[in-house]
């Protein structure tokens, strides 16, 4: 695993060392490594890079974007070229680069196995470090029915029985404490 540290320095140095989402990354990373023991080195990188769009793309709104195919497609794509072209640019051999890319390039919606993967432990890592931000902030800045809407496409997206079952306790807490919001 030489690849993996020098795109985690890169990953973070684009995202100005912002914790939250570097602890997001880190968190992707360890439900990837519990969904898929076996998971290699391109895996491991897809997972702490597969929102770097969001470190080059400035977010104007929320409002429905979260399951806009239009938006998730763009965002899924910038992503992966923007990670295949450090991979090149480090040397990276084309295979890594492709895989790397093609599990990026459907994080969001899943496709085959491994990209479900992926889409399901970035949904657990949400649920994880998430859902104070949303119940105390975002509701504010949208509404009680839009967070709800988030909380609940990021749950229905899980294709994994153990990822659901892994999140449903935090999905629930999520609900009850949106719910018990005046």
């Amino acid at each position: 695993m030489h690849i993996f540290p020098q795109v985690v320095k890169f990953v973070n140095e684009s995202f100005d060392s912002n914790t939250v989402q570097i602890i997001h990354f880190e968190r992707t990373v360890h439900f990837v490594k519990i969904l898929n023991q076996d998971a290699d080195e391109a895996f491991l990188v897809a997972a702490y890079s597969h929102d770097i769009a969001r470190a080059f793309t400035e977010i104007k709104q929320f409002k429905g974007r979260f399951k806009d195919p239009s938006y998730l497609k763009a965002h899924q794509d910038k992503s992966a070229k923007i990670i295949g072209e450090f991979l090149k640019k480090i040397n990276a051999i084309n295979e890594f680069i492709e895989r790397v890319k093609m599990l990026v390039s459907r994080h969001e919606v899943g496709g085959n196995e491994d990209q479900n993967i992926l889409k399901d432990a970035d949904s657990l890592s949400f649920f994880e470090k998430n859902i104070d931000f949303f119940v105390t902030v975002m509701v504010k800045r949208t509404s009680k029915d839009e967070v709800k809407e988030k909380f609940d496409w990021m749950f229905n997206r899980i294709s994994l029985k153990e990822a659901k079952e892994i999140a449903r306790p935090w999905y629930e807490e999520a609900i009850n404490r949106l719910e018990s919001l005046e």
